[in-house]
């Protein structure tokens, strides 16, 4: 289910059946001549695509202006960076709208710098936005001092990991690709691995033929992308995703 494209008794619906409300978190950066600059959030788009054929999710519209840094290439090459800070905020604002409008299973799927999951500044903004909004949200509808209150001493004990009524499940940030999904297949920027994967995705995205346009060290091997390693790689991302995602 789209978001957007919904209307307002579905998403009723879908929110009270505590469907997971999925957003991709990615940026506009440059990934060579060979691929399109909305790489990173179309990776995660495409994987939640499939996903919504397989089960119950409720895609929201992309933050498509992230942190990307200007690690790869500066705006001349039409990479467009956030300062972390702020987008944090964004995040916040957004995720605050979806919580006190009632929605308490969601998730943020990130690709951009995820190399064996490490938390980077954009991952980072939206795990400090989620749990800021989740301590404020307990104190909003609980009171302050809701925890040290004797009617919630029982409440760290009475917790149930990956229960949805608990508070610390309500916003979770994940990668599009776990760690062992990385090294199973390899990961990178803009190279073979990458390019294979939004291949598999997103054919008309990527032009291999390009590849030699530019000397750029990180994409040299793009030229031995493939489709079948791409789908290889969607069918690993596949499953810890159906697996992350309740």
């Amino acid at each position: 289910m789209r978001m957007e494209l919904t209307r307002y008794a579905d998403l009723e619906k879908a929110k009270k059946e505590r469907w997971p409300l999925v957003i991709s978190v990615g940026t506009m950066e440059y990934h060579g001549p060979h691929c399109a600059l909305g790489c990173d959030t179309l990776i995660v788009n495409g994987l939640l695509e499939k996903l919504e054929k397989e089960c119950d999710i409720v895609i929201a519209p992309p933050m498509w202006y992230g942190v990307s840094s200007y690690a790869v290439a500066g705006p001349e090459k039409n990479t467009i960076h956030v300062d972390a800070d702020t987008f944090e905020n964004n995040v916040y604002c957004v995720l605050k709208s979806l919580l006190y409008g009632g929605w308490k299973n969601i998730y943020l799927i990130v690709h951009h710098q995820s190399e064996d999951e490490i938390a980077n500044p954009m991952t980072l903004s939206c795990m400090k936005a989620g749990k800021k909004l989740t301590f404020e949200y307990m104190e909003d509808t609980l009171g302050k001092g809701w925890w040290g209150s004797n009617n919630n001493k029982d409440f760290y004990s009475s917790l149930v990991a990956g229960d949805k009524d608990n508070p610390w499940n309500w916003i979770t940030v994940l990668t599009a690709m776990s760690t062992a999904a990385q090294h199973a297949t390899g990961f990178d920027h803009a190279g073979k691995y990458e390019s294979s994967m939004l291949m598999a995705l997103y054919p008309q995205t990527v032009d291999l033929s390009k590849v030699s346009d530019s000397d750029e060290w990180f994409l040299q091997n793009a030229a031995e992308a493939s489709t079948e390693i791409g789908s290889k790689m969607v069918e690993l991302s596949m499953k810890d995703l159906r697996e992350r995602i309740k």
